[in-house]
């Protein structure tokens, strides 16, 4: 997979972005990154875009700015030479696609059924945009086509908002969603930077879905956390659930029985939507995460990692939801 095909899969969502002024292109590049989405999909649906994309990477370094609705190969060549880093287009047009990578630059074009998929297949993609994905069947429909593709990672654009794309983005073979909710024309002509600001963070959290999966809680001693684990049976009817290093009373609340567990006091696990993607944006905040600490599963897949510092005396690690 091309680099900034995975650069963009690590951020999860794409801003799906119809601009008429392009004196609004850099703060709205600045307005995303603010959000935490530090990427754009610029479309030809109007003349202004290519000024757009020109602006936002001439200006902001810290965007990572595509060309969308592409058409032609003369457009593909504007794009380029405007800083363009990668290209969508709505259908799949083979002397588009092959004329992109003849150009070294990743494109994903629009497929909504097996013949498509398999012509992209066929011109050597191995990401697809689906399009218009709600209408085309949404999640289950991908599932289902997907199956006899398994190397195959899907942008679902169309209809994507802010109360569907956390269950798109928690299927593996998603590799980012498009969307436009955060980005409306109607924000970006009023000049309402802050509201798209604040749209595009929630965007960024339902795709984390960060809650707390539990409390690990550090015992001295076998006998002491075998203790702690009745009484909140016996309290409260947590029911338990011992093993070979903690013992769990209930969901929430693990005692650790081993004095050298993480942590001080012990340790939250903060579950996640999608660890790698979670992981990229908190180190972006200044997150330092513990390499030696990851857990992966039978698959191979990060499971867990430690953050390197406490809070208040507490270690914290993320840990992928199932």
């Amino acid at each position: 997979m091309h680099k900034v095909l995975e650069d963009l899969g690590k951020i999860g969502i794409i801003p799906v972005i119809k601009i008429d002024d392009p004196e609004k292109a850099v703060p709205l590049a600045k307005a995303l990154i603010a959000g935490g989405i530090p990427c754009a999909e610029v479309t030809f649906r109007t003349a202004q875009g290519e000024e757009a994309i020109r602006r936002m990477a001439a200006e902001v370094p810290g965007i990572l700015v595509g060309a969308g609705t592409v058409l032609t190969t003369d457009q593909v060549d504007r794009a380029i030479r405007a800083g363009a880093k990668y290209i969508v287009s709505p259908g799949l047009n083979p002397k588009v696609v092959a004329y992109c990578i003849e150009k070294g630059i990743p494109i994903t074009p629009g497929c909504s059924n097996p013949s498509d998929i398999e012509a992209a297949l066929e011109l050597g993609l191995d990401v697809v945009k689906f399009f218009p994905a709600e209408q085309a069947g949404g999640l289950d429909y991908i599932k289902a086509v997907s199956a006899p593709y398994p190397s195959l990672k899907f942008i679902p654009t169309g209809g994507i908002n802010a109360a569907n794309i956390s269950k798109y983005i928690a299927y593996n073979k998603i590799l980012a969603c498009g969307g436009s909710w955060m980005v409306g024309a109607d924000l970006i002509n009023a000049g309402d930077f802050a509201k798209i600001t604040a749209l595009a963070h929630e965007a960024i959290l339902n795709i984390f879905g960060f809650s707390v999966a539990h409390f690990g809680l550090n015992a001295k001693s076998h006998e002491a956390a075998a203790k702690a684990a009745v009484l909140f049976n016996t309290l409260f009817g947590f029911p338990l659930k011992d093993g070979n290093s903690s013992v769990f009373a209930g969901d929430y609340i693990e005692i650790m029985k081993l004095p050298t567990a993480s942590g001080a006091n012990g340790h939250i696990a903060i579950g996640t939507n999608s660890i790698e993607r979670a992981q990229v944006y908190l180190e972006g905040l200044g997150v330092v995460f513990d390499p030696s600490s990851v857990k992966t599963g039978p698959d191979g897949q990060k499971i867990v990692i430690f953050a390197r510092d406490e809070i208040l005396g507490f270690a914290w690690h993320l840990l992928q939801k199932k």
